[in-house]
């Protein structure tokens, strides 16, 4: 009796299966943030989903891995309130439902072809729900775990997070097939090519060739982190504005504070005092200063931007966000919601940005380019990448996680920004208020970090990437695509022959013509 007939044999192995599954994927981000578990994760759930009865079982088990998963690794949402957490497990959940319901009808296909649909399935799962609804959640996808191992993490910067997730589920899936199937080829090539693409990415990990540039990252804390106690942005910006003071006149070529450092009546736009002493800093340190905040945009709305004022003090430019953050930075179908009282805390909605914004700077070392996103919008490499594309050669990520306490919320997002940092090959600032600010190199590694609700100021050097983009940096996510459509290819391939099958042959169609009739 071969491990596969015993395990079908015990009863509710395939729940236990499951189960296990949504638990080791839960370790393989932070908190616990044992990386490498991720490529042992989904094997429970595949062989589960290969070995069930019926799609709606299927089904049911995907729910269950979705429950287990998202529920503890997305707790930090409860800062919000369970009102906000919840619904956004229960999202989750239908993602894992209906991909796992997906897989399941496949139950039944050759081993290379099940290969094939269970990985092109999940790649269009993470794919839709980096996008729908309302802009997408990317959160916990299975190929941000890699960056935790610096190796394969190398090799981020051809197939980005988004290939590395196909490879996560392709390798697991092939061990799925180790178990449960004779021919044991597709796992034997899935495996070397996994394997080959590791050790090829920890050899020529990312390395930007251009100018340094000394920043200065401010984290000056809030007085009252969640809470929004009076005064609060009052005291967030004099605590920058004395940590900045500290910073010696030539010490550094650029100063980044993080989101929400300004706000309100206290901004660069409308307050004149607020403007001359942030351009004050700029002249006396002879760096630019990027600074990042709201400010009111009429009754009903707001602008959430990062300024950049030139070592002369000079206004240069601002970055609208593009993207917030839905039920935190505007309400959805507020006619539809407004019955939920807890949504009065967003009483206002953010203002759309619609470009992005390329800064320049001209440092000691050399002159260069660099971009900005906030906050949410790091969790996306899609639009750090929509600023490498416009020619940055830097990214900085303003962020503020008051709202999350103690919760792993920003070690989750540095995981996030380090992978796309190694895919994009360039260097990023993380500038926090009360989360972790800190320094991601090109190659995925973090230094400098912070701790959470501190006061602090990292200095260090960072590196422009002027050596040309990364394959991925060119052509984006080829790989989750190329998962997608061979899905495609082999999920119509038993209607296409059938339509093909249904065509008469020309021999019989036509009546050949005989001299004489």
């Amino acid at each position: 009796m071969t491990l596969d007939d015993r395990l079908r044999g015990l009863p509710g192995s395939r729940i236990a299966a499951t189960a296990i599954s949504g638990v080791l994927m839960w370790l393989a981000f932070p908190p616990v943030n044992a990386g490498v578990v991720v490529f042992v994760a989904p094997i429970p759930l595949l062989w589960a989903l290969r070995t069930t009865t019926s799609a709606w079982r299927g089904a049911a088990l995907g729910a269950l891995f979705g429950a287990v998963f998202f529920t503890p690794t997305l707790s930090w949402f409860r800062g919000l309130g369970v009102v906000a957490w919840i619904p956004l497990v229960f999202l989750m959940m239908i993602g894992s439902t209906l991909c796992a319901a997906a897989i399941s009808t496949g139950r039944s296909w050759a081993g290379h072809r099940w290969l094939i649909g269970a990985t092109g399935w999940w790649a269009l799962w993470e794919f839709t729900r980096a996008r729908v609804p309302f802009g997408g959640f990317p959160w916990a996808s299975a190929g941000h775990p890699v960056g935790t191992l610096p190796w394969p993490r190398g090799s981020a910067q051809w197939i980005g997070s988004t290939g590395w997730s196909v490879l996560v589920v392709g390798f697991a899936a092939s061990v799925v097939l180790m178990v449960t199937e004779s021919d044991r080829r597709p796992a034997r090539l899935v495996g070397g090519a996994i394997v080959i693409l590791t050790v090829l990415g920890g050899m020529f990990a990312p390395d930007p060739v251009g100018p340094d540039v000394r920043v200065a990252v401010i984290q000056g804390n809030s007085p009252c982190p969640g809470t929004h106690c009076p005064g609060e942005r009052e005291t967030i910006f004099e605590t920058h504005l004395a940590l900045t003071q500290q910073v010696a006149p030539g010490a550094v070529d650029l100063i980044v504070w993080g989101e929400n450092s300004f706000g309100g009546s206290i901004n660069p736009t409308y307050n004149p005092l607020v403007r001359s002493a942030m351009a004050a800093e700029a002249r006396r340190t002879g760096a630019y200063l990027l600074v990042s905040g709201t400010r009111p945009a009429g009754p009903d709305h707001f602008d959430n931007i990062n300024i950049v004022f030139h070592p002369t003090g000079r206004r240069i430019g601002e970055y609208m966000k593009r993207h917030p953050v839905p039920f935190g930075e505007y309400v959805p179908l507020r006619f539809l919601t407004a019955w939920i009282p807890q949504l009065d805390r967003v009483p206002r909605d953010m203002t759309r940005g619609e470009e992005v914004v390329v800064f320049d700077i001209d440092a000691a070392d050399g002159a260069g380019r660099f971009g900005s996103v906030i906050s949410f919008e790091g969790s996306f490499t899609r639009h750090l990448r929509s600023g490498v594309t416009a020619g940055a050669e830097l990214m900085i990520v303003p962020t503020n996680e008051a709202s999350f306490g103690y919760g792993a919320a920003s070690d989750q997002l540095l995981g996030m920004v380090r992978m796309s940092a190694a895919s994009l090959g360039v260097d990023v600032v993380v500038a926090a208020i009360t989360g972790k600010s800190a320094i991601v190199r090109a190659d995925g590694s973090i230094e400098s970090a912070t701790s959470l609700f501190e006061e602090a100021t990292i200095v260090d050097t960072v590196t422009l990437r002027q050596q040309g983009r990364t394959l991925y940096g060119l052509v984006g996510d080829w790989l989750q695509w190329l998962a997608i459509l061979a899905l495609a290819v082999v999920a119509t391939r038993d209607r296409v022959i059938a339509w093909w099958e249904r065509i008469p042959d020309i021999d019989d169609a036509v009546t050949p013509y005989r001299l004489g009739e």
